[in-house]
């Protein structure tokens, strides 16, 4: 009987399994299909993504494989991140509490917090509509209904609505559709925004290769550039979500973006496993 060891993780409910590289090797499946098998949450462990260290890069301290659960890679996860974070630190491939990730959407600096919270530089949003990639209007059409958007990347690409009506509602009935919507050619997170104050939202979010999570991190931090492009909120800005909240802090404004933002929550443990391949 072949097992692997892996470890549970969950930041704001967005949860995660990791698997040391040693480990997947045991495994003699591609990183895609094993992330299919694993994050199935009826004949596998369950999880919104898994996540493999990657402990041989040249220029940061580290790197990491990050699959969504239908097999598919993201850019960046900023709950995926945090998570990262606490378990390089805690398992020793760092020995220093603020260090540098290798991913698809450039290097990414975590740092663990004296609070027990975890602060990510999540780089500078990107706003420009080739590079987000998005190709169409700020109105989009999605089955009965028109929405003003704001197309936003932070690695990967977001579409945030701000909206006075029930934002999970939205998700729900939305979401799928404008995920594969035109406009935006590698599909798109989608995120709906409700405005509370000049320093809180709520956010529900449709996750490009996952569907209807608890959190996701660049869709909160999308969502505070979009607010604040709007000028709905301040700079710094607690964004409600189903798993919790997180803090968002962005310097930037329409007349400057080129800010970088960061991402501030916490990261747990779910539990430690062998897994029966």
């Amino acid at each position: 009987m072949k097992t692997i060891k892996l470890t549970k993780m969950q930041g704001c409910g967005n949860d995660f399994v990791i698997i040391d590289y040693p480990e997947y090797e045991k495994t003699g499946m591609k990183m895609d299909e094993l992330a299919k098998k694993i994050c199935d949450r009826h004949f596998g462990v369950g999880a919104d993504g898994m996540i493999i260290p990657k402990t041989d890069t040249e220029n940061t301290d580290l790197g990491w494989y990050f699959y969504n659960s239908d097999g598919s890679t993201a850019q960046m996860c900023g709950n995926g991140m945090r998570c990262f974070a606490k378990y390089a630190y805690d398992n020793r491939l760092v020995d220093k509490k603020a260090f540098s990730v290798e991913t698809l959407a450039g290097v990414i600096k975590p740092e663990l917090l004296e609070n027990g919270l975890i602060k990510v530089n999540m780089g500078k949003p990107v706003l420009e509509d080739k590079k987000i990639p998005f190709w169409g209007e700020r109105t989009l059409t999605a089955l009965d209904r028109e929405f003003e958007i704001t197309p936003v990347s932070m690695g990967n690409p977001h579409c945030v609505i701000i909206t006075d009506d029930d934002p999970m509602e939205l998700a729900v009935k939305y979401g799928p559709v404008i995920e594969k919507h035109e406009f935006f050619p590698e599909k798109t997170n989608t995120e709906f925004v409700k405005v509370k104050s000049r320093m809180e939202i709520d956010m529900r979010v449709f996750e490009r290769g996952c569907g209807i999570t608890l959190a996701c991190g660049t869709g909160a931090c999308a969502s505070v550039v979009a607010c604040v492009l709007n000028n709905l909120t301040e700079q710094k800005v607690k964004v409600n979500l189903l798993g919790g909240p997180v803090f968002v802090e962005w310097q930037g404004s329409k007349d400057d973006t080129q800010q970088d933002i960061f991402l501030i929550g916490s990261a747990n443990y779910s539990f430690f496993a062998e897994y029966i391949l």
